[in-house]
């Protein structure tokens, strides 16, 4: 494991790494607690239910695995989905709640082994953001990334 701990840059993964540890280590059983007929409920046809709302975090997590291995040898990839075809096609509401939150939990154990195996030199390595095209590092796309399972988190349960 690398060890981050001299520029502000790596202080910022470190609080990541810290807090999707946690994140892995907490949610599932949380999740596990929630009935299905309440994971699977959709308030309207336009939202998702918390079963899909965490199915976007594992669409999230393969676009983001993306971006943890590319940025750090292409040149400036530019990485992005249309979230709402992802949720509706993936049809996660159809699934066992056991199996998308084991996925959840795996794929971003996963993902945390690999942010703790970035070499310093690449986290300042650049992809592009899509909606607003401008050059971001790689450490921007690991801190949001772990913001954005938090927002997406407290949509489901309080922690």
């Amino acid at each position: 494991m690398n060890i981050y701990t001299s520029s502000p840059d790596e202080q910022s993964i470190e609080g990541s790494i810290h807090r999707m540890q946690f994140l892995v280590d907490t949610i599932p059983t949380l999740l596990n607690q929630i009935p299905e007929a309440e994971f699977s409920q959709k308030t309207s046809p336009d939202t998702w239910s918390k079963k899909e709302i965490l199915g976007h975090l594992i669409d999230s997590a393969t676009n983001n695995h993306q971006r943890f291995i590319r940025l750090q040898y292409q040149d400036k990839p530019s990485i992005y989905y249309d979230q709402n075809e992802w949720v509706a096609l993936s049809d996660y509401n159809s699934l066992d709640k056991n199996q998308i939150i084991n996925f959840w939990a795996q794929y971003n154990s996963h993902l945390l082994h690999i942010i703790k195996n970035i070499a310093l030199e690449n986290l300042s390595k650049t992809g592009i953001v899509r909606v607003a095209s401008e050059e971001k590092p790689l450490y921007f796309f690991i801190n949001d990334y772990v913001a954005h399972l938090e927002h997406h988190l407290r949509q489901i349960i309080e922690y």
